[in-house]
């Protein structure tokens, strides 16, 4: 009799222990995504969310293109700037929320870029982006000045978003942030070739 409940003893002890070990893995596969995801003051959450702000004024300034460019070159390529930048902010804000951290943050624009404050322009604005007025004169641009205007504007907001996407590219924590960036930096690179083009072609350069 002793000897069953040895058995037994040994068995329900086993089973515990099993229990245990499954219970402690689970916990411990779920806590090490929450220790490793990137904090506040990270490079992947400064360039979510900055590029995130950078990118919509690329939107925007591309549906201007979209409804005012004067050829179906400027207008698609306006619309295809305006849909893969506002997809990549739904893709910037969805690790945010994954990470627990806010959208936005009180630090000033650039922190998180070794440097990346003496990169900001004199009023604040991030590299490449344009200033209120720059927007308000393209909005009121018409024909050739319009499309002029707005190559010149995105290939300068393009080439402030690569200096940022080759950061991120670089020394992000996060294998996804780094892979997303390094695609924003190529396929910028390549719409920033289309738009040296097309300068060219209006009889302009870039400012």
């Amino acid at each position: 009799m002793f000897a069953q409940l040895s058995r037994r003893a040994r068995l329900t002890t086993g089973v515990l222990a099993a229990v245990l070990l499954l219970v402690t893995g689970v916990a411990i596969g779920y806590l090490i995504p929450f220790w490793n995801r990137p904090g506040d003051d990270s490079i992947d959450a400064g360039f979510a969310r900055d590029m995130s702000v950078h990118h919509a004024q690329a939107v925007e300034m591309g549906m201007f293109a979209y409804r005012l460019g004067t050829t179906d070159d400027i207008r698609n390529l306006g619309y295809d700037i305006a849909a893969s930048q506002q997809w990549q902010i739904g893709q910037m804000q969805t690790w945010l929320t994954e990470w627990h951290l806010s959208p936005t943050s009180g630090n000033r624009p650039m922190t998180w870029m070794p440097d990346g404050q003496n990169t900001l322009q004199p009023d604040g604005r991030m590299p490449g982006m344009a200033s209120a007025d720059e927007l308000k004169k393209l909005k009121s641009s018409t024909g050739k000045d319009f499309d002029i205007l707005w190559c010149q504007l995105m290939l300068r907001h393009h080439l402030g978003g690569i200096h940022m996407a080759e950061v991120a590219a670089k020394n992000a924590e996060d294998q996804e942030v780094r892979d997303a960036a390094e695609k924003i930096r190529v396929s910028q690179s390549y719409d920033i070739s289309q738009l040296t083009e097309k300068l060219t072609d209006l009889g302009s350069k870039p400012i």
